[in-house]
């Protein structure tokens, strides 16, 4: 009787264990010129920015990533911390924050070089989130922290101006964001009570309009970095209590993947479910650390015959 090997040309391996399922990695990236936390985030892997935060003292500083390492470029007009991001590597704004010594209603567009001050917030706040990948001309941003409460407030930019739009269904400050501005992501943060809160994993979907609540993540936390383009895709890492925990969402539920190297919190977070960057934050003192995520596995090899 002939065997498989002679009819096609290669036998078929078995193994002791099933093989791993590969649920993504994270690697070293080039470290930051400066190091800090509590900084913010927006653009892809390979063309990303990083903006202000806190070494101590505030920072106004830029850095810009290529893939493998970090350019400073134009600072901020205003050193601050805690503020929300969106946008591309080209066409970036931040808003809100924490400027020494007040909340900022501030905001401020980057054209890959420069920022330039825009309208304000209509309610100035620090610790706030935000969604839009794209341009700056679209994009919404919630939560944060006013002088004596969490907010749930919720306002979108249309290029020119801020409008309040549907308020968040649960207040929380220093949480997530992933998606844009049509279908965007409100991930963990501080609840109430003010001001000694508890940890959230509640996360809410944004459809433009108003926020609807989904599945929660697997470990409550705030402070953390995040990824992700739509609300079906996002990647969560990092975060208060200091953790190296990675989560990603597939629309329905929250999976815990590989872990980062090492437990962060305030680490900036940037680009998609598929392909995200880790950078700066606070493990017991301010890091410059970079890491870079890769999902899916590279491509299986193939067997030949004379492989086996």
């Amino acid at each position: 009787m002939a065997t498989y090997k002679e009819i096609k040309g290669v036998t078929v391996q078995t193994f002791d264990e099933d093989p791993v399922e590969f649920v993504g990695s994270w690697s070293s990236g080039g470290a930051m010129n400066t190091g800090r936390r509590d900084l913010a985030a927006t653009g892809l892997q390979t063309a990303g920015l990083a903006i202000g935060g806190f070494i101590p003292p505030y920072s106004a500083l830029t850095e810009t990533y290529n893939g493998s390492s970090w350019t400073e470029t134009g600072d901020l007009n205003v050193a601050k911390r805690s503020m929300a991001s969106f946008g591309t590597y080209t066409a970036a704004l931040v808003a809100g924050g924490y400027g020494s010594p007040t909340l900022l209603a501030t905001a401020e567009t980057f054209d890959g070089s420069s920022w330039t001050e825009v309208g304000d917030l209509n309610s100035a706040r620090n610790s706030l989130s935000a969604a839009g990948y794209s341009p700056q001309t679209a994009g919404v941003v919630f939560g944060g922290t006013s002088p004596s409460a969490y907010q749930s407030l919720t306002e979108s930019w249309n290029g020119s101006a801020w409008t309040e739009t549907g308020d968040m269904n649960t207040a929380r400050a220093y949480l997530n964001g992933a998606g844009i501005s049509t279908s965007g992501m409100a991930i963990g943060g501080n609840a109430p009570p003010y001001p000694s809160p508890g940890k959230s994993a509640l996360v809410e979907n944004f459809n433009g309009s108003s926020w609807t609540e989904t599945g929660d993540i697997n470990t409550a936390r705030s402070h953390g970095g995040s990824g992700g383009a739509t609300n079906t895709q996002a990647l969560l890492f990092g975060g208060d209590p200091s953790t190296a925990k990675t989560e990603s969402w597939d629309g329905s539920s929250w999976t815990e993947v590989s872990d980062l190297s090492a437990s962060v919190l305030e680490n900036g977070g940037l680009g998609t479910y598929t392909s995200a960057l880790s950078f700066g934050g606070n493990t017991g003192s301010v890091v410059a650390s970079t890491e870079e995520w890769a999902f899916p596995p590279p491509t299986a090899a193939i067997l030949t015959e004379g492989d086996v």
